[in-house]
């Protein structure tokens, strides 16, 4: 990126805001449109989620050939993994978890989840390695309660996993990995550790079902990776280095990054000095960190605000309700009632502040349920998995001018 934004696997900055445009022409992926959208409609039989519709998983590669696998009778995967750093994910952490889970169901898919517990000891100075296997089982009771079938669902951490066939793809990826192609996509040199040079292999290895033989056996089945955009480089990697294997590319759809509380263009990050929603916040905490920390497109006055409206361009409560309000009517009478002056700030941070909480609580309530028990069965290799699918019945799909969007989206689309 140029020298006001860096994005990285591991960093996310800028001063400028995101360009998404750029990034898809940069990573070299496909813009998704309403036409895509209702091919997997059409293919899945179920109605595209509330994030397809949006924009918010905005880019892909390869998302129509995994189509094409499924609409022939082929299973599918889907693979994405965690980075386990604190204690709680927040919720910019939930976003491809929450939307792996809707493709689980709509592909009657396995899902693969790597805890990556060895890459935050290589990049994390001051984590043990101890406490990042600890996290890691921590932050798997997270992601047991977004729903994820047990049938269809194996989590694994690389420190308690790595061997057998998962080594041996991991082997035979860095055997086609040059130093010089890790630098070229990370910025990598080396002054960095060993540790941190070869990680990306271990993150590109799950995109081959080759890696799991004890899942899969010996069938090459192809993957679609659910990501933030940040995490692209790896897969890109992924899908240079399996033409020299003879390994089918793995697709992949990114998503937008959940806004930061103080500023739009920001990412929601716990790293630093800015505030985010924590899953295991109170609704105290929420309230009062959308209600101080939230930045306004509002007007600075009243009159103002009623007077020329509000810029939903930069307003993030309006943003978070994009991302977790799921009535489409409702948010298309928010946008319009807002963005005219009609709605004021406080109006629309209290509508903020109940969606986001009903997200927090209803999660907490499903992970309270998750004991450590559970996990283990989650994360248990010699079990059975269900590779059958389903027939269903089509349900409701979107209307049609939904599939392109209804709500401003300062990159895609506008409200009409």
């Amino acid at each position: 990126m140029d020298g006001e934004t860096k994005i990285t696997p591991w960093e996310v900055t800028t001063t400028t805001g995101i360009d998404y445009l750029k990034l898809i022409r940069e990573f070299g992926c496909e813009p998704i449109d309403g036409k895509l959208v209702r091919r997997f409609e059409r293919v899945t039989r179920m109605k595209a989620h509330p994030w397809l519709r949006r924009g918010i998983f905005f880019s892909h590669k390869d998302l129509n050939l995994a189509l094409d696998a499924y609409e022939r009778g082929e299973e599918i995967y889907l693979y994405t993994g965690r980075g386990p750093s604190s204690e709680s994910l927040h919720l910019g952490h939930m976003v491809p978890f929450m939307f792996t889970k809707y493709l689980q169901d709509a592909f009657d898919a396995v899902v693969i989840i790597q805890m990556t517990d060895d890459e935050k000891y290589y990049f994390k100075e001051k984590l043990t390695l101890d406490e990042a296997n600890r996290l890691a089982k921590e932050n798997a009771k997270d992601i047991i309660a977004c729903g994820f079938t047990l049938e269809k669902t194996w989590i694994f951490s690389n420190l308690e996993t790595v061997g057998g066939s998962l080594y041996r793809t991991i082997v035979q990826v860095m055997r086609q990995t040059s130093g010089n192609l890790i630098k070229g996509i990370y910025g990598l040199d080396l002054n960095n550790s060993i540790g941190q040079l070869s990680w990306p292999c271990f993150q590109a290895a799950p995109a081959f079902s080759t890696a799991f033989s004890n899942v899969f056996g010996d069938q090459h089945v192809q993957c679609l990776v659910p990501m933030a955009i940040d995490q692209y480089p790896y897969f890109r990697m992924a899908r240079q280095i399996a033409e020299k294997l003879g390994y089918k590319k793995p697709a992949t759809i990114q998503s937008r990054f959940l806004p930061s509380l103080e500023q739009v263009h920001d990412k929601a990050s716990s790293t630093g000095s800015k505030e985010v929603i924590f899953m295991n916040d109170s609704h105290d905490a929420v309230s009062r960190k959308i209600r101080e920390k939230a930045f306004s497109g509002g007007g600075l006055t009243r009159q103002e605000h009623v007077e020329k409206g509000a810029n939903l361009t930069v307003d993030v409560p309006y943003h978070y309700l994009l991302y977790f309000l799921d009535n489409d009517n409702e948010l298309r009478d928010i946008a319009r009632e807002y963005g005219s002056g009609r709605m004021m700030t406080s109006e629309i941070k209290k509508k903020t502040i109940e969606v986001v909480w009903n997200v927090v609580r209803e999660h907490q309530e499903a992970r309270r349920l998750v004991t450590s028990e559970i996990v283990q069965q989650y994360m248990d290799p010699n079990r059975s998995f269900d590779h059958s699918r389903r027939h269903r019945e089509i349900g409701e799909l979107s209307e049609e001018d939904q599939h392109l969007g209804f709500h401003f989206d300062p990159y895609f689309r506008h409200v009409p």
